[in-house]
Order: structure tokens, then sequence, then C-alpha cells
């Protein structure tokens, strides 16, 4: 989180190009800020009973030439614009007037706009989404947005039909959410090719007679992938080297023991020297593939890749990894793996593509060249903004359909846009087995998945109450025989 935060953080510095556009923004503050003390004011005069308009008001019209002048006003009218309000400290903006190509809206984390009649939309971080505070009575006009990048682990909820159903935009990693975030983690097709930290074979050969083939890094223990039953499991049959907390037999250099050192240069050149790294993912869920799987592409290391069952789909080359899903038990991967490591000829097949720089996958390369984001670039907007330009943009088209009177278009996610099955564990027969037992958190994750079942049962019912509820309500209801 920490190093997604400096991201943003980098982005949102950069964009600020000119004195002017901040104090565009400040003004949009204060005009919007005397609004809600005369509204706060109108309702103490009323006895606490606030003036509800029946319908939300009409965007004013905002055509591009005005859109790109906009950074030259000294005063802006805030009732022209919609209000997009995160309910979270996600951004930590709190208000800017952002321009989506010929629309802007303002966007703001203050929730003191949630009753505004000109607020059109909520924007939620799934790993701050939770049931204490959500932004009820939901109005008619009111669209709901999901940001969530993240593994199920961090909110199990989320990936119930019940749940993921209430919002009309979303933002995952799954191919079919609004704004898919698959190749997230991919800066480019640049990277893939690139050579700069490849180790050649017969180097990769002599470094072999003091390291193992293998090699795993990973401090997160026991995830709901059970990657570590598979990898103990694996160690019985073929030599990996384990340098994070999780099965470690082997220390990084003290420089680099911090989690924040693996995007670092000198610790991918200790992972290149290997032929193979074990890429497990900690949780299954299709299309979710993070660095682990494009850290090793990049570096010109196999990866051994546990994790998506659509991975295939993504792949730079037909033969670029392999896929633990096609071997029935860690035995027969760890004789496959053997051969490559004594096989040159039949170990190049699989590093062939990166060398002649050729990636063949025409759906990766699509993907990486329609993405309206980009990934530590600062030419182009972090899917952040992005998220929240698709949004806005949403926003102003239902507003001119109004102003033509016609319907609103009715936008909702559906299961496709974030669902993972449910977590299994690992089982096999060989002596390596019995360690496994009594390990409590790897026995969590099953149970767990179930009760996110009753969780989210139990949200849907009160949201679409559509009344603020506490949270002894909620679990009354999860816990309801």
């Amino acid at each position: 989180m920490v190093r997604f935060q400096r991201r943003k953080l980098l982005a949102s510095c950069l964009c600020v190009t000119a004195t002017v556009f901040l104090m565009v923004t400040l003004q949009v503050v204060v005009e919007l800020g005397k609004f809600e003390r005369k509204k706060l004011k109108d309702s103490n005069v009323q006895d606490g009973h606030r003036d509800v308009e029946g319908e939300p008001k009409h965007l004013k019209p905002f055509p591009e030439k005005e859109a790109l002048a906009l950074a030259g006003r000294t005063k802006v009218d805030a009732g022209s614009y919609p209000i997009v309000l995160w309910w979270s400290p996600l951004t930590g903006e709190t208000g800017r007037l952002g321009q989506c190509g010929a629309d802007a809206c303002f966007f703001t984390i203050n929730r003191t706009f949630q009753h505004h009649p000109m607020t059109k939309a909520f924007l939620f971080y799934g790993t701050d989404f939770n049931i204490d505070s959500l932004p009820l009575p939901r109005e008619a006009h009111h669209d709901w947005a999901l940001f969530h990048e993240e593994s199920p682990k961090n909110n199990y909820k989320l990936f119930h039909k019940p749940v993921i159903t209430l919002f009309n935009h979303t933002a995952t990693f799954s191919r079919h959410s609004d704004l898919p975030l698959t190749t997230q983690y991919l800066e480019g097709v640049d990277v893939l090719k690139s050579l700069r930290y490849l180790v050649p074979l017969q180097a990769k050969n002599n470094l072999r007679q003091k390291l193992a083939p293998l090699v795993y890094v990973q401090s997160d223990c026991d995830p709901p992938s059970d990657r570590d039953s598979y990898v103990r499991e694996l160690m019985a049959y073929i030599e990996v080297d384990s340098y994070g907390e999780c099965l470690q037999n082997r220390d990084l250099p003290q420089q680099l023991k911090n989690p924040a050192s693996m995007d670092a240069d000198a610790f991918y050149r200790v992972i290149a020297q290997y032929k193979f790294i074990l890429a497990f993912e900690n949780a299954v869920c299709d299309d979710y593939i993070t660095e682990k799987f494009w850290r090793p592409l990049k570096l010109g290391v196999v990866p051994v890749y546990y994790g998506s069952p659509t991975i295939a789909d993504w792949l730079p080359s037909n033969r670029s990894a392999i896929l633990v899903s096609e071997f029935s038990h860690p035995r027969e991967l760890a004789s496959f793996i053997r051969r490559l490591d004594y096989d040159d000829g039949l170990y190049e097949t699989y590093v062939e593509w990166k060398l002649k720089g050729k990636i063949s996958n025409q759906r990766l390369l699509t993907a990486l060249k329609e993405r309206e984001w980009g990934v530590q670039d600062i030419n182009q907007d972090n899917y952040i903004d992005s998220f929240e330009c698709m949004v806005c943009r949403r926003v102003w088209a239902n507003s001119r359909l109004q102003e033509q009177g016609l319907p609103p278009k009715q936008w909702k996610a559906d299961v496709s846009h974030l669902h993972c099955p449910e977590p299994a564990l690992f089982t096999f027969s060989s002596p390596a087995s019995p360690a496994l037992r009594g390990r409590s958190l790897r026995e969590l994750w099953l149970p767990s998945f179930q009760q996110s079942k009753k969780e989210a049962q139990a949200l849907r019912w009160l949201v679409d109450r559509n009344q603020n509820f506490s949270s002894e309500e909620f679990w009354a209801l999860v816990f309801k025989d």
C-alpha cells in the first residue's frame, strides 16, 4: 500500500503544473463550502428538515472549448459541475476540479458533500470498503463505483454477487470490469523485450554450482492460494532457494531484506541469476495477475506459475512460462524442471521470445495499447485518474440524455466484474504432508469464505432497505439461524 500511495503522490504532484489551476481549485472549494454552510444554516432554521428536490439538477453543458479554457478562469460556478465523492481517504484530495476531456467534475473525499444536490457518484476503494459507514440512504441519482485491484483476502464479501452488483461502475483486475486493471503491474511491451537484466544461459549454468535451479521469495505466508503447501511439497523433490519469510532457507543481503527493496535494481540482479522462479499468486482468480508473473519475464527468468486460471490468455508467447496446473503432482513438476535444467536447447525455447524480442500474443499487445492509463509513466494518467474520469464522463453522458428528454443509461456490475472461486487446499499423500496439519491460518480461509457469503447477503439486504444501520444489526443478520 505504501508503494501504491507513493505512485499516487508522484502522479498527483506532476499533474499540478500551474499556480492558476490551484487557485481555481481553491475557489471551487470555497464556493462549495459556502453552499454547504448555507444549506446547514437553512436546515437549522427549518428545525432540522431540509428541502429535498424531487429530481437532481441537470448539469450545465460543458463544451470542449470551454473545458480547454478552464485553467484560465478565476471563478467557477460550483453548481455547474457534478461532485464525485470518494467514500475513502485513498486520494487524500479534499477538493479538486478535474478535467476529463471535454468534461469536468469536482472530486473530493469530504463527506460533508454527501447530500449536496450536485453529488452524482460515490467512489469506493475495495480495501477500505466496510459496513461501518455507507452513504445511505442512497438517492436514485447516486451511482456507486468500485475500485479494487487487490486479491479477495483483503475483502472477501466484495467477491459475491449480492455485493458486487451494488455497484454501477467498476475498475478491477477482471477483463470484464468497466476499466480492466489486468495489466496493472506491467509497464509496457518494452520492459518485456528488454535484455537489461538478462543473464546469459552459460553464466546461469555456472551459477548453478552455488544456486538452486528454482527461487522462491514470499513473506505473506499461508494465503488463500495455499502456495506454501505446494512449495513445501515441491522441495522434497527439487532444490529451491527461498529468500522470503515463508519457507526461508537462504538470506538476502541485509540491504535487500526490506520488502520495499523488491523493486530495487540490486534485488533484480539477485533474482535474474536463476533459471526458474516460483511465481505463485496469493489467490486464485481469473485475470488476477501480479508482479509475481511479470517480474521474472522482465528479468529473463522462466516463471513457474500458479494463480489465474486464465493466465494462458496473457502469456507473451505460447512457451514463456511453466504452468503448475498442467502437472498432476509437485513430483511431476520437479521432474520437468530438472529436464529443462539439464537440456540447454529445451530451456532456451522458454526464453526464445525474449531473445528475439517477439511477443506473439495479440490479446496482450492490444490490452497494453488500448488501456487508458499508464504504469510508472509521467506522460499518462494513472489508473486512479482514469477511474475517476470514466465515472465523470458517464455522469455527464447521462445528464446530456436527460437534457434531451431521454432516459439515462443504467450501468450495473455483474459477477464477472469481480469473482473468485472458493479457496482450495492442496492435499498430498507423500511423507511431507503431515507437516501441514495444525497450520491454523491455511485452515481458516475456507470458513472465512463461507462466512463472507453470509456477510454479502446481510449487507445487500440492509443496503436495499436504504436506511443507515449499525454494526450490531449487520452481525445479527450474519449469524442469524
